[in-house]
């Protein structure tokens, strides 16, 4: 029987969908182990013991996987930025297919094909944007990240996964805030100035935002002034002021101290322009084949009206505008709505509007008014459609529903969802790796409604061989 605090040796046989590694014990209980290979030979020491499972600490690789690297960064093991630098580039992308198999075959309850990952056309440096908690250490303002499911602050100085620009400016921050004496802020006694650091890259340069507890800095002129030292393609210096207790990272307002009020950047053909409280998806590479895949699902005949929940600044909706007769755009942020709005005049494009409105009351007022749209692409935040959205989807019952999802597991459960209550099968199934070195992967997921027409649709090999099994 396996105790806790038991020193064990275990091969790790493969990964839960968090990207742990999973071996046994002789009487066949489940041990997790962060930062494991699959084939890899350890020996752990258990830390917590269930009934059925257990949690272990690798203590030492006795025989190493032929997936296993060296890993590169010296708080890999500490640090919650990422969970897989100790695995080769291939092995994460098995892992993570597998994953989204897994999630559509466990909750969804469907076998449905998936012709592998598509992989990021970079791993390294590719995420334009960085979110940076702040502390203090030995008398000194720090930046970096949380540790695995805490709080707790592993300070860096740089992260592989972000840019060397993001890293100069959150370390420019650090040093104005011990030359002028700024408080760091505490959450367990919710005292403090400063929150977080973000940095946000597009086409035009780099936007830095400052998060604080308060409407002003002290010397705040010192601050930009080092911000543009220590990058000169600096856009703007931007003041968010969040005084809310808990774990919410920005606040609702915006203050610019210096510089532009919005970052340009250019993404699918078109040009954007985003404010610090705007989504964005922070792998523009990926984010260029993501984007042309759902359009090739959503809009194939390019006579179409379409839905877009959950829009943001409006990339998707402005992505299918081309291909559209009239698209519709639905986003609950004020600001991400002016952005979208204001991005949709400054391309040009004139067959799309947007709505400021919860996702599902807005698809449920849209239904009363009588709009039915060809296609409905959703793109909702991790915890996934909520039951306002879902009835909407199946009351305007479009041909198509394409989900485009950041948690596989909560997508797979929308599947089945909108299978039994809207009569949607899925025929296309595809992953996008948007983020390397992280347990993350990005899904896109089209359903047919089974009672349409599916000739005009465009499919991959694998989803035509799906769809023959459905009809």
């Amino acid at each position: 029987m396996a105790e806790k605090n038991q020193i064990l040796t275990l091969t790790v046989q493969g990964y839960t969908a968090e990207g742990l590694g999973v071996g046994r014990t002789e009487d066949g209980m489940a041990v997790f182990v962060p930062g494991a290979a699959r084939g890899d030979r350890l020996e752990v020491l258990l830390v917590k013991v269930k009934k059925t499972y257990a949690f272990g600490k690798l203590l030492r690789v006795l025989e190493p996987s032929p997936y296993r690297i060296e890993t590169d960064c010296p708080v890999f093991a500490k640090c919650g930025g990422c969970d897989f630098r100790h695995l080769a580039y291939e092995e994460e992308l098995r892992l993570k297919a597998e994953r989204v198999r897994d999630a559509m075959r466990r909750i969804g309850g469907f076998d449905v094909s998936l012709p592998g990952i598509v992989p990021s056309p970079a791993v390294e440096g590719y995420r334009n944007k960085a979110v940076f908690p702040l502390g203090e250490r030995d008398g000194h303002v720090v930046f970096g990240l949380y540790r695995s499911r805490s709080h707790e602050l592993v300070p860096v100085t740089a992260c592989a996964i972000q840019t060397k620009e993001a890293c100069a400016l959150a370390a420019a921050v650090c040093r104005w805030a011990e030359e002028c004496g700024a408080s760091v802020y505490d959450e367990n006694t919710q005292t403090g100035l400063l929150r977080h650091v973000a940095v946000r890259q597009g086409e035009g340069g780099c936007q830095l935002t400052v998060i604080a507890t308060a409407d002003v800095l002290p010397r705040e002129d010192r601050l930009v002034d080092l911000a543009r030292v220590a990058v000169p393609a600096l856009v703007s210096v931007i003041l968010n002021v969040n005084k809310a207790p808990g774990n919410r990272i920005l606040g609702g307002r915006c203050r610019t101290l210096w510089g532009e009020d919005r970052l340009p950047d250019r993404l699918a053909g078109h040009a954007f322009s985003l404010s610090p409280l705007s989504f964005y998806q922070v792998n523009h590479g990926q984010t260029e084949q993501l984007y042309a895949y759902v359009s090739s699902l959503a809009a194939p005949t390019g006579d179409t009206a379409a839905l877009d929940l959950y829009c943001g600044v409006g990339t998707i909706t402005l992505t299918l505008a081309s291909r559209c007769r009239e698209v519709v755009g639905v986003e609950i942020v004020p600001a991400a709505v002016e952005d979208a709005r204001q991005n949709a005049a400054r391309n040009g494009v004139g067959n799309v509007r947007f709505l400021c409105a919860d996702a599902g009351k807005a698809a449920e007022k849209l239904a009363e008014e009588g709009f039915r749209p060809e296609v409905i692409v959703v793109d909702p935040p991790r915890k996934g459609l909520d039951e306002a959205a879902l009835r909407a989807i199946c009351r305007m019952a479009p041909a198509r529903v394409v989900y485009v999802s950041c948690d596989c597991a909560s997508m797979a459960r929308d599947v089945r969802l909108l299978h039994d209550a809207g009569g949607y099968s899925p025929a296309a199934l595809k992953a996008f790796d948007m983020f390397p070195r992280t347990a993350n992967v990005e899904t896109v997921c089209c359903l047919y409604h089974q009672k349409k027409d599916f000739i005009s649709v465009p499919y991959e090999p694998n989803d035509a061989e799906y769809l023959k099994k459905i009809k």
